[in-house]
């Protein structure tokens, strides 16, 4: 029995510091996925050729010929926020990124509190239907008190389509849609497809098939050269696709 029982301790004992270790090798790892040092995206976009950043106030002023010279395709640049709001930073990012070899795009965020139709009025009139540019992006995600208290599809809809169908009818072309997976499968859905997507999956792979999305945000957690502001992280995304399709999905 005591020999049992010795066993057992030095059993315990070995679980106790494997279960010690596991923890402290967790927690390095979240530390290290949260600081941006590790994160598990960036091995499963090697086979993406095409990569772009997207960017607002929070990376303050941007120096656009060094972020573009960093393996950098695309931009994405907070234009509007609701029927009011612009993005303090929007007039000088987009002539600084359209100065450079990057594709170029703005978006707009969407409000769950002004009708779809004064949103899409507000974006028209602070960005530029530039042929050579990347159709309007509407952002619809959840924010503030609507993160526990969403709005219904219904609600959601009401407001998004018609911002979308006014930014169509000014910009020549299908607004891109970016969005998470959770809201597309709660309140998109399929009803959607005619839009490009640009989905937000900063952990892992989408969980949709490739050809339901051509942008994939896969980090917010990078760091780059160019940048000054308040935010020292830079989202990052890969396109589906060439430059040369890339290219084709420009306004004319």
């Amino acid at each position: 029995m005591g020999v049992r029982r010795a066993g057992r301790r030095r059993w315990l004992r070995w679980t106790a510091a494997g279960l010690g270790a596991l923890a402290l090798v967790t927690g390095v790892l979240a530390v290290l996925v949260w600081n941006g040092v590790v994160w598990p995206n960036r091995f499963l976009v090697g086979g993406y050729e095409v990569r772009g950043v997207d960017v607002s106030n929070y990376q303050g002023e941007i120096d656009w010929p060094v972020l573009a010279a960093q393996d950098l395709d695309f931009a994405f640049i907070k234009a509007t926020e609701g029927s009011s709001h612009v993005d303090e930073r929007f007039a000088a990012n987009w002539d600084g990124a359209r100065s450079t070899d990057l594709v170029v795009g703005a978006y707009h965020f969407l409000s769950f509190e002004s009708p779809g139709e004064r949103q899409a009025a507000h974006m028209i009139s602070q960005v530029p239907a530039d042929a050579g540019t990347l159709p309007p992006v509407v952002d619809v995600e959840y924010y503030g008190e609507f993160i526990t208290d969403p709005p219904s599809r219904d609600e959601l809809r009401g407001i998004l389509d018609p911002l979308l169908a006014d930014l169509e009818a000014h910009y020549g072309a299908p607004p891109i849609i970016y969005t998470t997976q959770e809201l597309r499968s709660s309140y998109l859905g399929d009803d959607y497809d005619r839009y490009p997507l640009w989905i937000r999956s900063v952990a892992l792979t989408p969980d949709l098939p490739r050809e339901s999305w051509e942008f994939w945000q896969y980090s917010d957690r990078d760091h780059l050269d160019g940048y000054v502001g308040e935010e020292e992280h830079i989202d990052m995304n890969v396109f589906d696709g060439s430059l040369g399709d890339l290219d084709a999905l420009t306004l004319p």
